[in-house]
């Protein structure tokens, strides 16, 4: 393919530009696109579209493409939106104001699935001023829609499933939410909390607010090692909270790992919900009384979770 040929296809096919682009580290970023049309309107928690072309070039060192689609497509995947509280001068973000939407995205070098990845070895060579596609809808039902304003509210996510608990965090201050916040995040290294120094400085502002940071492959975490589950388990996560996990007046929002959530399937036989062998959140939580949301059904409980794999 030319170079011409693929300025035309850039043309035709992309609507945002990269205005923000903060590498935390070779395969860890923090993005903001501005779509070519007016930002539609959405709540936090909820998921665009990002997507470029199989024509464009790909971050050395990862998984080789052994099966290309046709090259004049779109390589797409849904990210949750993400949100970075506070502006450069360090107030709450006036978001309404702003025209941009944030993205919180992780390299996958590899899969274990057989076929390479094919979107974020191509999003990390991206730099400020390029171009790529942005769904033109945001979606999903992984809101705040349910929460009280004296409600406590639990945000547990493994890596880059923090994203959506920020935009709901922000949310929740701008709004001056009166109940307790507690957000998690469980990662591999320190290095991997992109917003931790934003979290260290809200809990400075907001006494309501905690944040807790996990690491499991640190030097000397062997012995230490502390998972989401653990949390629960432990008493840790109600001792941060500042009172019991209620399930009368709290909700507890679940994003990331699969097996940190734990979702439950359903025997073909018996019609019973089945745990996972090794025990997620989810079996925790409602162990203790609390109820998690049947789309199906469309039945609001008190368990929120937005599988991100």
């Amino acid at each position: 393919m030319t170079p011409e040929q693929i300025n035309d296809l850039r043309r035709e096919k992309y609507n945002a530009t990269v205005v923000r682009l903060r590498k935390v580290h070779p395969e860890l970023m923090v993005m903001r696109v501005r779509q070519d049309v007016r930002r539609q309107k959405h709540k936090p928690g909820q998921y665009g579209v990002l997507g470029l072309g199989f024509w464009e070039p790909r971050m050395p060192g990862c998984q080789e493409e052994t099966r290309i689609p046709d090259a004049i497509k779109l390589a797409r995947r849904s990210y949750s939106l993400s949100c970075s509280v506070l502006d450069d001068d360090g107030a709450l973000l006036d978001l309404p104001q702003t025209d941009w939407l944030e993205f919180y995205v992780v390299l996958v070098r590899n899969t274990d699935r057989g076929e390479a990845p094919v979107l974020t070895p191509r999003l990390f060579m991206l730099r400020e001023g390029d171009r790529l596609y942005v769904g033109e809808k945001i979606t999903g039902a992984y809101t705040l829609d349910p929460v009280g304003p004296d409600d406590a509210v639990v945000f547990l996510a493994t890596g880059t499933g923090e994203a959506p608990h920020n935009y709901m965090l922000w949310e929740l201050l701008r709004r001056g939410h009166q109940g307790r916040i507690v957000s998690a995040c469980c990662v591999r290294y320190g290095k991997d909390l992109a917003y931790r120094d934003i979290h260290d400085e809200l809990m400075g502002r907001y006494a309501n607010y905690a944040y807790l940071s996990l690491t499991t492959r640190e030097a000397g975490d062997e012995a230490h090692k502390i998972y989401i589950q653990d949390l629960i388990s432990s008493g840790q996560l109600e001792n941060r909270l500042g009172q019991p996990l209620n399930p009368v007046r709290t909700h507890v929002f679940l994003c990331g790992n699969p097996k940190m959530i734990g979702v439950p399937e359903k025997d073909r036989e018996t019609g019973e919900r089945v745990y996972p062998e090794t025990p997620g959140v989810i079996e925790l939580l409602e162990k203790r009384g609390f109820q998690t949301d049947q789309a199906n059904i469309k039945f609001k409980g008190n368990i929120h979770y937005e599988e991100f794999w």
